[in-house]
């Protein structure tokens, strides 16, 4: 048994090293004990690591963005984990393509744990001023993060807060910033730091913002777990403001008028003068203009709709993908090429419907190279409402197809339970509306519930085309 000793500073330098060596030695990831600075080994483990060997192993670039962050969770078998699949890539480099790996997915949830624990770090830190006379400000701050996060989340507070020498204590690590100069040191108890006089401000301000009508517990301590509390000074508070939000919100209520004030008349006479797209060089010139929501900026360009302008038929999906970014135009991506196969099987011609999607710029997130889907938020939906509304009006479709959460939440105002709402049509203020899921779901399902899944689909666009046909 080969025993590998990593330090918990400088961690992911010595894993990738490391790991590097011991797969150019061709040793399985049964005969090696990752040993992570506790001072425990086996008892007839060999202390010798192989030489490191550079340049001999070749593996995909997201599983290397992976491992950068596993390596700084808390589970003792995550260096164990991140081997053996480091030593499964050597021949298979589709692993990291299957989401319904299970390795890979407990992975994906160590990186996802990491993520969290790294901004709630940048949210959660609460500086005390040391007042050291010199040159420069001085802060300190004692952090109990749930991983080691510290280390990867340093150079983030290093460029924030570059105007001033600061440190970071953990039970694991210490971060000092001196002079420009980062540096780390082993991980301390808790110091005994003093006084801030600006914290009574911040109490102040925190409590004056607090909106006791809005207040939702458990999504508050979702975002600001209660481990956290003891060391932020404004969660004095809280315990307070829950208590005595009901007594607020009726005072809010007595003491709110009784009239809309003036400026509310103005407001919507300017919105009933608001131009709206009254044909379709209007809508073309306004969607390429569009800068309804921050979506704009990231994304290539904006996916209008296409299709008959009279089409009795309108297909809604939720957002365009990384293709249908990239050439302009809706479904042409994976999913859009399922759509048409399962369509073409339910009797439905896509040539024959107007087809768009209720949101018009791709939401990505970028990993590398790759550009990573993410589901757009609802205020993102409402912005892109007003188009999708437009395009109603003018084409007048007798039936819209929604596919997909964003879409029914766009058509209804819902996307809840909406395995249960499929096969059904909903009246709505832009009429009949029937729902269904979106191609994607399908492509994103194991292989062995694909089949069923695409048999209720082909049903769905059957159901479609039986009333239209009515």
């Amino acid at each position: 048994m080969l025993t590998v000793p990593l330090p918990r500073i400088g961690t992911w330098d010595a894993w990738r090293d490391a790991a590097r060596a011991c797969i150019a030695a061709r040793i399985p990831p049964e005969d090696i004990l990752w040993n992570y600075d506790d001072g425990a080994g086996e008892l007839f483990a060999t202390a010798l690591p192989p030489p490191i060997v550079r340049g001999t192993v070749k593996v995909p670039a997201d599983f290397v963005d992976m491992a950068r962050w596993v390596v700084w969770h808390s589970d003792p078998q995550r260096f164990a984990r991140l081997y053996a699949m480091l030593w499964r890539l050597r021949l298979d480099k589709g692993v990291m393509a299957d989401r319904a790996d299970p390795d890979l997915a407990k992975l994906r949830q160590l990186e996802k744990a990491v993520h969290r624990c790294k901004h709630k770090m940048r949210a959660f830190v609460r500086f005390r001023d040391l007042r050291t006379g010199g040159p420069r400000r001085s802060f300190a701050a004692w952090f109990e993060p749930t991983h080691h996060t510290l280390e990867p989340n340093a150079p983030f507070f290093a460029r924030r807060f570059a105007d001033m020498d600061w440190m970071i204590v953990t039970p694991d690590v210490t971060a000092d910033f001196k002079d420009g100069t980062l540096t780390f040191h082993p991980g301390q108890t808790k110091p005994d730091l003093p006084d801030d006089a600006t914290e009574e401000l911040w109490g102040t301000y925190f409590k004056n913002i607090f909106n006791p009508a809005r207040l939702k517990v458990k999504a508050m301590t979702s975002e600001m777990p209660r481990k956290y509390w003891k060391n932020m000074p404004e969660a004095q508070h809280i315990p307070d403001m829950i208590a005595n939000a009901e007594a607020r919100v009726r005072d809010m209520a007595m003491a709110a008028p009784t009239l809309a004030p003036a400026r509310v008349a103005r407001i919507r006479e300017q919105l009933q003068d608001t131009p709206q797209p009254a044909s379709w060089n209007l809508l073309t010139a306004g969607l390429h203009d569009c800068t309804r929501c921050p979506l704009h900026g990231p994304a290539t360009q904006v996916v209008p709709g296409t299709g008959p302008q009279n089409a009795p038929l309108m297909i809604v999906g939720e957002q365009p993908g990384d293709a249908e970014d990239l050439a302009g135009m809706p479904f042409v991506g994976p999913a859009g090429q399922l759509f048409d196969q399962l369509a073409q099987q339910a009797g439905l011609d896509r040539r024959q419907a107007y087809v768009t999607n209720a949101v018009k710029h791709f939401k990505y997130e970028q990993r590398g190279k790759r550009r990573i889907h993410q589901n757009p938020d609802t205020p993102e939906i409402e912005h892109c409402r007003f188009w999708v509304e437009t395009e109603i009006r003018l084409v007048k479709p007798r039936l819209i197809l929604a596919m997909g959460g964003t879409a029914a939440e766009s058509l209804t105002g819902s996307r809840k339970d909406l395995l249960k709402r499929r096969g059904k049509v909903e009246d709505t203020p832009h009429g009949p509306v029937f729902l269904t899921v979106h191609p994607s779901y399908l492509l994103r399902l194991p292989s062995h519930l694909k089949p069923d899944a695409q048999d209720a689909f082909v049903n769905d666009l059957r159901a479609v085309v039986a009333k239209l046909a009515a």
